[in-house]
């Protein structure tokens, strides 16, 4: 009955001493992938693995030898009360002795790894503060960069729809100077084309008249020439042209009746008066002469 409880409280130093040492094989996994982002860490826990390998081995052993001395303890039933009393003293001082160490080795990991992580987190932070400022810094250049781009861009942009503008401004007032200097032109055109029908018409005009003043000149020439020409043809054929000569009451050149000289019997008068007589009766001296010819006197 005895060994059976010193058996038990063995056991349970066992299972108490491979509790802790799971537990901070436990803990040190779970620093080890809170430290996985830097490589300083991954050395840390890769030690620590070690000396988790290397105390699960020793406690191992530990058990082995536990288990043997209960094996031992179990085929040694027949020996007495006190050699498995003190056997069983022996393995719990000695499990003790090796739970207090592990416990003491763990402490001092958990220390280190403490530090370790405090550390690792500490240059993570540091590592990641400086990269978001670093791309802080060169995010807000770009920005920056980006920003004047744009304004460079607007600005060009502007420039180039001024200049457009200006362009189209220059184009249309030389449009609508050439035009207007167009209709200009056409104006003076029609203009100088009908001043020169006007003056062509005004000419032709002239022309018609001098033509017809020439004509009537020609004719009234002719006219005056055949006047002229029957005249003298009477004074030939009534006196022979004397202007003294004398018929009966009849006087002068044109053998007129002396009362119709009026008692001024010179050549000017007689002329003068031999006209408005012709002309008073018969229109024309070649009228007058057309009538001599029919009746041998005027």
């Amino acid at each position: 009955m005895m060994f059976k409880h010193n058996f038990k409280k063995v056991l349970s130093a066992t299972a108490f001493a491979v509790a802790l040492v799971v537990a901070p094989a436990a803990n040190v996994s779970a620093a080890t992938n809170d430290a996985s982002s830097t490589q300083q860490s991954a050395t840390a826990t890769s030690q620590d693995q070690q000396a988790s390998q290397d105390q699960a081995a020793s406690q191992s052993s530990t058990a082995n030898q536990s288990s043997a001395t209960a094996a031992s303890a179990s085929s040694s039933t027949s020996t007495s009360s006190a050699t498995s009393t003190s056997t069983v003293k022996k393995t719990t001082k000695k499990a003790k002795k090796t739970t207090k160490k592990s416990k003491k080795k763990t402490s001092k990991k958990k220390a280190v790894k403490k530090v370790a992580k405090k550390t690792t987190k500490k240059k993570a932070t540091k590592k990641a503060k400086k990269t978001s400022k670093k791309a802080t810094k060169k995010t807000t250049k770009a920005a920056t960069v980006a920003v004047t781009a744009s304004a460079d861009q607007s600005h060009a942009t502007d420039q180039q729809d001024d200049a457009a503008k200006k362009a189209a401004e220059v184009a249309a007032k030389k449009a609508a100077a050439a035009k207007k200097a167009a209709a200009k032109k056409k104006a003076a055109k029609k203009k100088a084309a009908k001043k020169k029908a006007a003056a062509k018409k005004k000419a032709a005009a002239k022309k018609k008249a001098a033509a017809k003043k020439k004509a009537a000149a020609k004719k009234k020439a002719a006219k005056k020439s055949s006047e002229k020409a029957a005249k003298y043809w009477i004074a030939m054929r009534e006196s022979s042209g004397y202007y003294t000569a004398r018929n009966g009451s009849c006087y002068g050149r044109y053998q007129l009746l002396i009362s119709y000289l009026g008692g001024d019997l010179s050549k000017k008068n007689q002329e003068r008066t031999a006209d408005r007589y012709v002309y008073g009766r018969y229109g024309s001296w070649v009228n007058a002469k057309r009538f001599w010819l029919a009746h041998n006197w005027y």
